[in-house]
């Protein structure tokens, strides 16, 4: 029988260790050991294209051999990159870490998510996934906000100490994975070849789409919002300066932009009646308020922006979650989540360059 308060536990310790990283001011720390900001948005460029790529196969690998599994390798992914990084000494083994990098968040992007849901439906609880995604996007946003906080301090200790931190934390990250109890429907499957199940699980999760008329919609929605919101909190960092900002409080200010976050996704489990298509306006209405409040000549006025902001997304991100893990089917479960996550990089992909003229000259 499955101890489902012991599997969640895992799973958000788990997911605590992968997110608190002294690595996550990586683009802090390339420019701190000289790179360019070309080179650095080069490196960008190579870990966007290492997602796109591997995104949804690694989805599919993950229905097909095991969520567990994926979310192992997730974590070699991550050490790997990290060992080439303490060993980089050039761009092109910064790349290749970076591409290492890109591959351990393919790999946790959609196993994570099914194996939490499949574990819920098993204990007969699948409603409490709603509440399993606020703390999960709790964890995310407390922890960028830390590793924000935490960015002067890797550049005191350098890169290579950085980086073995990471390394240190994957090793106890294994160690608490591996006692996790695989839910993984399609892994149990007989009678066919690695190669039919992967081409099996391709044709189905992309039939599940074309019927299921509400999905794409849904994943659009919530790809756009949080694509907005992203680059807004991304901006802000380089405006909040350049408006004067003391440099002692930039820290605290980017973590209140985190908060935000935090913020939204509590709120969403007590708004259980609000009917999504008011939701979905209402987060739309609030990211576009941050943006006008961006232009403010107070600082405090756009860290109350991104706030909001912040505060819309992860709200929709709670409800779109829920709503997309109840209608997909267990056997394609991580490979329709990392379709999810493919529409959020490619909508990203495209509103970059816009946002980039925009928050520019406007």
């Amino acid at each position: 029988m499955l101890n489902i308060k012991k599997q969640l536990a895992k799973l958000y310790t788990s997911s605590v260790l992968g997110n608190l990283s002294l690595t996550g001011a990586w683009v802090a720390i390339l420019a701190a050991r000289g790179y360019t900001l070309v080179e650095i948005g080069l490196a960008e460029t190579v870990f966007h294209i290492v997602s796109l790529l591997f995104e949804i196969p690694s989805g599919v690998l993950a229905d097909v051999f095991g969520r567990k599994r994926m979310l192992l390798v997730s974590t070699l992914m991550r050490m790997i990159g990290c060992a080439v990084m303490i060993a980089s000494h050039n761009l092109f083994m910064v790349c290749l870490s970076i591409a290492f990098i890109a591959l351990s968040y393919n790999f946790s992007s959609g196993s994570g998510d099914a194996l939490a849901y499949d574990s819920l439906k098993e204990a007969g609880q699948e409603s409490r996934f709603e509440k399993y995604m606020a703390n999960q996007l709790v964890i995310y946003r407390l922890c960028s906000g830390l590793s924000t906080l935490c960015a002067g301090f890797a550049l005191q200790i350098g890169h290579r100490i950085a980086y073995a931190t990471d390394v240190f934390t994957g090793l106890i990250q294994l160690c608490l994975l591996f006692s996790l109890k695989e839910m993984c429907p399609g892994a149990a499957e007989k009678g066919k070849t690695i190669l039919q199940k992967l081409l099996a699980c391709f044709r189905e999760s992309f039939a599940f789409i074309r019927s299921a008329k509400k999905a794409f919609p849904l994943m659009l929605c919530n790809s756009l919002v949080g694509a907005v919101d992203i680059l807004l909190l991304f901006f802000l960092q380089a405006k909040l300066p350049a408006k004067g900002i003391p440099a002692w409080a930039l820290g605290p200010a980017l973590l209140a932009l985190e908060m935000g976050g935090i913020v939204g996704s509590r709120l969403i489990l007590q708004w259980k009646s609000i009917h999504y298509p008011r939701l979905f306006l209402f987060s739309c209405l609030l990211v576009l308020t941050g943006v006008l409040m961006e232009h403010s000549p107070s600082c405090l006025v756009m860290v109350l922006g991104g706030f909001l902001s912040a505060m819309a997304d992860d709200a929709l991100q709670v409800r779109t979650n829920a709503r997309l893990q109840d209608m997909f089917p267990s056997q394609q479960r991580a490979t329709l989540t990392s379709v999810e996550s493919f529409s959020f990089s490619t909508v990203m992909i495209i509103l970059t360059p816009l946002a980039g003229f925009f928050f520019s000259h406007w």
